[in-house]
């Protein structure tokens, strides 16, 4: 498989990526840190990469810089079978409350940018006959809930996107798949204390990159996940005002 990641130097990226070369697949990394992808491409081909690691330059928060990034991917690997995104902001709902400018970048990156972006990765795979477009979301956009205000409601649109993506495009090609993982221990999470049903990138990584070969449309990580949400979804709007969640 030929895949493209965004967002693969760091936690869940990067072990989904290892993933990949542990396999043998082709892989193009992009990210904003010449730095941070020269570590990660050396590290994969360290884990078994069949050939070397290319990479290039994409912000998330830069638009203008998801068709160059992705035109270099696609002359690299001579086509992409599959692009990955896992980039993201986290912000706990208080700081985002007090500082506005946080807050706007959390809500740009996570949905407007992130749809931006795989609307430029999928009109690239549909013209080449379709492929696989697996983006990160959360379980945080299942339901509003107290805690994840403005964190919740990004991924909520998210996911919507993905879901939409899903109706229009599959029969032409294109296979979306939505991963909605709970809490991941990770660098961005590592000032937080760990809930119920907390994992690590490691674990969830092989689930992961199971979903994009088979084109599962939803993907709840741990699958526990699945279960719990779906009481949570359940639950009359009074009853969440009462509960901490």
């Amino acid at each position: 498989m030929k895949v493209v990641l965004l967002g693969a130097t760091k936690g869940m990226g990067r072990a989904v990526a290892r993933k990949f070369a542990e396999r043998g697949d082709s892989i193009f990394l992009l990210g904003r840190d010449q730095d941070e992808l020269e570590r990660s491409a050396l590290d994969l081909e360290n884990r078994g990469a069949r050939q070397r690691i290319e990479y290039g330059f994409c912000d998330l928060l830069q638009p203008r810089s998801f068709e160059p990034g992705l035109a270099q991917a696609w002359e690299t690997l001579d086509g992409v079978d599959a692009v990955v995104v896992t980039a993201g902001i986290f912000g706990a709902q208080e700081d985002l409350e007090v500082r506005d400018a946080h807050a706007a970048r959390v809500l740009t990156a996570d949905f407007t940018s992130t749809v931006l972006f795989c609307e430029v990765a999928r009109k690239r795979l549909l013209e080449d006959g379709g492929g696989t477009l697996c983006v990160f979301s959360s379980v945080a956009g299942d339901r509003g809930r107290s805690k994840v205000v403005l964190y919740g409601a990004a991924k909520a649109g998210l996911s919507a996107y993905l879901e939409g993506l899903d109706h229009r495009y599959r029969r032409a090609g294109l296979r979306t798949v939505c991963v909605k993982p709970g809490f991941v221990r990770t660098a961005m999470t590592a000032d937080l204390d760990a809930p119920p049903f907390a994992c690590d990138p490691e674990t969830i990584a092989p689930r992961v990159v199971r979903a994009i070969d088979r084109g599962t449309p939803v993907v709840y990580v741990p699958g526990i996940w699945r279960w719990v949400l779906l009481a949570i979804r359940m639950l009359p709007r009074f009853a969440m005002r009462r509960i901490d969640f």
